[in-house]
């Protein structure tokens, strides 16, 4: 089943597989570590069973995720970022074991019987599984219940090898791309300690990192903090980013802060997979999507998209695809023959008196004022006119609030008409979850609304 990937690996030796602080693993020393896991699985009678792998990406997490595939179970792979919904996603997987690669190294039996449909249709077929969960940033967490050997099969053709910093984790659509992408070709994964900018250019300078897959918003963090200035990033020769629109404004900065570098929008989701992507350009938030084994199309403005690799179904959500295999994937996009811009969720987007405003529009502008590190725009109701423009702030330096509002609507007056100039403000120390991608829903602040 996963056999291809294991030879390939086991011919490496010891060439580097995954790389951590001072510690540097080769390939051999991981395929003996999935060949332990794999007797352990094997001794204790665990094959299509839903298992918990819980911790951050290591030698060992990789190793247990590999070989419970190999055994045909389903995996449910939780990382820090995940701790404070553990138990809300525990019983929406069902999880019937857990692994704690790292703290433990055990093998405990969760007490738990999983019976659910889309779990009995992968023991019918002889398949590992994937369980991921949504970020939940704007609604309610999803399981989505993947075919994990479909899902890796784009990974059998082979393509250019990176030293690649692990940035998203492996309970994330893009970790998992990542990972497999980089061990398929035998390239090597780079944890940093700690996911700070500063932590982050640590281990580029340390270990030569040539790719570096990330969010918008960990690439405003990251200017902001002059990190990048501190440290030598030189080997950096591409840069992807995902998860959440990119504001042109930081596009930009992040162009003239690494001019040799190579940027890539991608585009992905949990109940898909990462699709192919090729930007129109280095200052272009056009892009072209699609590859082998998707087909898309656009539907009043927004994108669907067939996928060979899509999951099976949610655990906890009725089935999402159309009758002819399409899924709607909320995004309104822009088109221009055969390129996309990503505008943002179409559930996201604010309806004031019946005009329709997408909150990246709006950032993008609040974004190039003095004094603001970042912003997200939400819905607030309003009994006349439906919705309301509402804006959280990060500052830099504190500023009145009232003194705020008045030079942030002259700042907006010739930039945005004024039913999206945002009609109230509040201010926060940090607007971004544990994957470093905005929040929407219900944002934290601090203060009154200005």
């Amino acid at each position: 089943m996963f056999d291809w990937l294991l030879q390939g690996m086991a011919a490496a030796g010891d060439r580097a597989a995954l790389a951590s602080n001072a510690a540097v693993h080769g390939y051999g020393a991981l395929v003996d570590r999935i060949s332990a896991w794999s007797a352990r699985f094997a001794d204790a009678g665990i094959a299509g069973r839903v298992i918990a792998i819980e911790g951050d990406c290591s030698l060992d997490t990789v190793a247990s995720f590999i070989a419970a595939a190999i055994a045909r179970n389903i995996v449910v792979p939780m990382s820090a970022a995940s701790e404070p919904h553990r138990e809300e996603f525990l019983r929406l997987a069902e999880v019937e074991y857990h692994v704690r690669p790292d703290s433990s190294g055990t093998i405990e039996s969760a007490g738990c019987i999983a019976s659910h449909g889309l779990y009995e249709r992968l023991r019918g077929s002889s398949s590992a599984g994937l369980v991921l969960f949504s970020s939940g940033t704007s609604g309610a967490h999803k399981a989505a219940v993947h075919d994990l050997v479909k899902l890796l099969e784009k990974f059998r053709v082979t393509r250019h090898t990176y030293r690649t910093l692990l940035f998203l984790q492996l309970d994330h659509i893009g970790g998992i791309n990542t990972l497999f992408y980089t061990l398929a070709n035998l390239g090597t994964i780079v944890t940093s300690d700690g996911r700070l900018p500063r932590n982050v250019c640590e281990a580029i300078e340390r270990h030569r990192v040539q790719l570096l897959p990330t969010s918008p918003t960990f690439l405003n963090l990251l200017l902001l903090s002059e990190e990048h200035l501190r440290h030598d990033l030189s080997s950096l020769e591409l840069m992807t980013y995902g998860t959440e629109p990119m504001p042109e404004l930081t596009l930009q900065r992040v162009r003239t802060a690494f001019p040799a570098v190579r940027l890539l929008q991608t585009y992905g989701l949990s109940e898909l997979g990462i699709l192919r992507s090729q930007s129109r350009g280095p200052d272009s938030l056009w892009i072209r999507v699609g590859g082998e084994g998707f087909q898309t199309k656009v539907v009043d403005g927004r994108l669907f998209i067939k996928a060979q690799s899509a999951m099976l179904g949610y655990l906890n959500a009725p089935s999402p695809f159309d009758a002819d295999g399409y899924f709607d994937t909320g995004d309104a996009v822009e088109q221009d023959g055969e390129w996309l811009r990503i505008l943002g969720r179409q559930s996201e987007m604010i309806n004031v008196g019946g005009s329709k405003v997408f909150p990246s529009e709006v950032e993008n502008v609040l974004l190039a004022m003095e004094n603001v590190e970042d912003a997200v725009v939400h819905p607030e109701p309003h009994p006349l006119i439906g919705q309301i423009v509402v804006a959280t702030i990060k500052l830099a330096l504190p500023e009145d609030p009232v003194a705020f509002k008045t030079r942030m609507r002259l700042f907006c007056k010739s930039r945005l008409s004024a039913y999206k100039t945002p009609a109230k403000v509040r201010f926060a120390e940090s607007l971004h979850s544990a994957r470093f991608k905005k929040i929407r829903k219900h944002p934290e602040h601090r203060g009154a609304g200005a």
